[in-house]
């Protein structure tokens, strides 16, 4: 193994200064990538996100997405949105995709982390 490899890269050890506690399954927004809080993470604690994987997310009711589809991070909302939205303010794009499809009316959808750079709004 390489001396200076630091970790797999799979988690991040995430400090929590939002002013409130993150719950077990939160999105988290790290720079322009989007990470879930492993376990509950109090405020001015540190905690683990995972920055990998599929995770069954809160979606925007009203979003149409097919599987494969890039999916926005609506900040406002706190949920995904199709990619015909246009980004807001605190909103990332880019990094994430749909795992499945899901339709109007469904409030939550299975998202693959960080597949590509993303971008905030």
């Amino acid at each position: 193994m390489a001396t200076n490899k630091v970790q797999e890269g799979k988690t991040l050890t995430y400090s929590n200064s939002s002013g409130s506690a993150i719950a077990s399954g939160d999105v988290v927004v790290v720079g322009e990538q989007i990470g879930v809080a492993v376990a509950d993470i109090p405020d001015e604690a540190s905690g683990v996100l995972a920055m990998e994987g599929v995770f069954n997310l809160p979606k925007v009711s009203g979003a149409v997405i097919a599987a494969g589809e890039e999916v926005i991070w609506d900040a406002s909302a706190g949920a995904f949105d199709d990619n015909a939205a246009t980004p807001a303010t605190g909103d990332v794009s880019g990094c994430c995709v749909a795992w499945e499809g899901a339709g109007d009316g469904v409030t939550t959808i299975a998202v693959k982390l960080n597949v590509g750079p993303g971008v905030v709004a």
